[in-house]
């Protein structure tokens, strides 16, 4: 294998790990219409509705998604700041009623694999 062919496979590696966190954050933040309506929700507004527990798991989940980005080589300022979305969304997720309304709005993974990606755009570009 040539040094054109194993950037080509460390390209495609990256297209599909992006594409992985692009599904994962719809399902947690877009997953569900409400009906009626244009108004999209996911996993983390249902399951955040269980008072404690939901709050923490998908929280998780959303930390897991920084760890990739992590692993593919993400800056650590990129990382801080999807961070601060993730502690953000948690914390004011915990709120009753409210909490789940701004979670539901929020879309902290959308906008964190978002991120990602116009950073792994940058370094293509």
């Amino acid at each position: 294998m040539d040094y054109r062919e194993a950037l080509s496979d460390e390209a495609a590696a990256v297209q599909r790990s992006l594409a992985r966190l692009q599904r994962l954050a719809g399902l947690l933040d877009n997953a569900f219409r409400i009906p009626g309506t244009r108004w999209r929700v996911g996993w983390d507004s249902l399951i955040g509705v269980v008072p404690g527990i939901g709050d923490v798991l998908t929280s998780g989940v959303s930390l897991w998604i920084i760890g990739e980005a992590r692993r593919l080589g993400a800056p650590r300022h990129l990382q801080l700041r999807m961070l601060g979305r993730l502690v953000v969304d948690t914390v004011l997720g915990t709120v009753p009623l409210l909490g789940d309304l701004f979670d539901a709005g929020y879309k902290a993974n959308v906008r964190n694999v978002q991120l990602l990606q116009q950073w792994l755009d940058s370094r293509q570009g």
